[in-house]
């Protein structure tokens, strides 16, 4: 059972505190707060402004409890773009927080492939263990899931909400085959706010669990 707390690592003056606060007590009544689970959806909703978000997002082999257990390790924190890596709490954890994007540019040359999935291709042997977190290319996404049907590379976690009309929802659906912990949404829906906005509460729940 998760405790009601909604306090939040993001939120520094009393103001912000106040607004998030009312935030997350609005949208528990109604989407839950049962569940660790409640807790990423109503997350997600507000950094989307979208309260039928909840109803696409898919939990897959405890991914929760498997973020919280790689922050515990201190593994990396990989994502897509700059903007998730932007948005991503700094604080309440030792995680890294790397970009696939810049890493693999000359894979990407080489190969005609996109930047993403180039990075994902050149930090793999980073990534078992880590959490990875893909909220703009279905591209990535793709690649990540082929390396980890291989049995190349075994993330914590993945978090994978990619948006768009070009395998997006096909990505999304071949994450959810695994059996990698996983957090994804249904359909051509997503985007970097929603897998930045996972990936932060399960950063809030690591941190109020560690400062009891």
């Amino acid at each position: 059972m998760k405790e009601t707390n909604y306090s939040d690592l993001g939120a520094v003056t009393p103001e912000a505190k106040k607004i998030y606060t009312t935030s997350r007590k609005l949208i528990a009544g109604i989407v839950g707060d049962k569940t660790l689970e409640d807790g990423i959806k109503q997350r997600c909703v507000i950094a989307t402004g979208d309260l039928s978000i909840a109803e696409t997002l898919r939990f897959k082999n405890d991914p929760v409890n498997a973020g919280l257990k790689a922050l515990e390790n201190g593994t990396g924190i990989y994502v897509d773009i700059k903007m998730g890596e932007a948005g991503i709490v700094k604080k309440g954890h030792e995680s890294p927080v790397i970009t696939f994007i810049g890493k693999g540019d000359e894979i990407a040359k080489k190969e005609g492939i996109t930047r993403t999935s180039a990075g994902v291709i050149k930090l793999k042997d980073e990534l078992s263990g880590s959490i990875v977190a893909v909220g703009n290319a279905p591209s990535a996404l793709m690649t990540l899931c082929e390396l980890i049907e291989k049995g190349e590379i075994k993330p914590a976690l993945v978090v994978g909400v990619p948006v768009g009309f070009v395998n997006a929802a096909e990505s999304k659906e071949r994450l959810r085959t695994l059996s990698v912990p996983s957090i994804s949404t249904e359909g051509t829906r997503g985007g970097t706010p929603i897998a930045v906005a996972a990936v932060n509460e399960i950063i809030n729940i690591y941190y109020e669990r560690s400062n009891r």
